[in-house]
Order: structure tokens, then sequence, then C-alpha cells
């Protein structure tokens, strides 16, 4: 697949096989696709948690409050992303510009995972609704979650969905 194939492929998955485990090898890839990702100057601020098992478990749980995320729990494999402190020289641009380069980097990092994923024939789900401290104790994280990200087969139930977009004019201009 090309990466506008994996695009238009790629959707939040909101029903997981829980009988289907993801492979180490397609793991890998995902994460390594967030490690090529592009950070500002190359500082990859950021840090991904694997959870299986019971401690995926406990983390959908700790996504799941006021009745948001229950498809959370069928989801195999949840990538707790972390934010980290800046480099030295992307600290000085963020302060100078007045830009959060973190959240930044974060975002492209997730969309990397995710469309990765999708090219392996898995389905994602980018979460910003979780309980941080929670998550950090299940974890055993010092730094602030900013993301976890629901990784597994789609159900059999859940089939592609036409894609809602604006019309690219109303997303773009050309300036000569």
């Amino acid at each position: 697949m090309n990466f506008v194939e994996i695009a238009k492929q790629r959707q939040s998955c909101r029903a997981y096989d829980p009988t289907r485990e993801v492979e180490q090898s397609k793991l890998d890839s995902i994460l390594e696709a967030a490690r090529l990702s592009p950070s500002a100057c190359n500082g990859q601020p950021y840090f991904i948690t694997v959870c299986k098992g019971e401690s995926a478990k406990k983390v959908a749980k700790a996504t799941q409050g006021m009745g948001m995320n229950k498809f959370a729990s069928n989801a195999p494999v949840l990538l707790v992303v972390s934010e980290m402190p800046y480099v030295a020289s992307a600290a000085l641009g963020a302060k100078v510009k007045k830009n959060d380069y973190r959240s930044i980097d974060i975002g492209i990092a997730a969309a990397y995972i995710t469309a990765e994923a999708a090219a392996q024939g898995l389905g994602s789900c980018i979460l910003g609704w979780f309980d941080d401290s929670e998550i950090r104790s299940v974890c055993a994280l010092e730094h602030p979650v900013r993301l976890v990200i629901t990784v597994g087969y789609p159900a059999p139930n859940d089939p592609l969905r036409p894609k809602k977009r604006k019309d690219i004019c109303e997303l773009t201009k050309t300036v000569e």
C-alpha cells in the first residue's frame, strides 16, 4: 500500500477482536515507525510504554471514566505515550518561538504509529480521555501521559466506514 491507501484504510477502531493477539513482529514494526518519525531537533520528547495482558486491562480501565472508551478493554495492546523533557535546542526554540514542539512531535509519532498499524492490517485508536495518575501508577511512569493508543485486530463486525472529511478546497490554498 502507498501512503494515501494507508490513510484511506486507517480509521479509529472501536471494536477489537479480543481473541487475536498482535504478533511481536507487527508491534516491532509499529514501534520502529514511531522511532523514525520526525521531531524538533530530532529530540523525540516522548516515551512509549507497551502494555499487554493485565497491564493493558488496567490501562484500558483508566481510559473509561464517565463511560468513555469501553472498547479499549478488548484491545490486546495499549501504547502509553508519555511526554519527556526537551533536548536543549528544542527547548530554546520552544521558548523563543512560543511553540509547544513536544505536543507536535507526539502527534506526529502517533500518526506514524496508527499508519503503520493500518499497514500491518491492525486497527488503532488514539485516546485523549484517561486518568493520568492511574496510568502513571500502572506503568511506573514519572512524566505526564499525553496519549494512549489502542492496537489490535478489528472485530469482524467493524467494517471500514466512509471518511467524513472537509473538501480539499476548505483546507488548502495556493499562494504564488
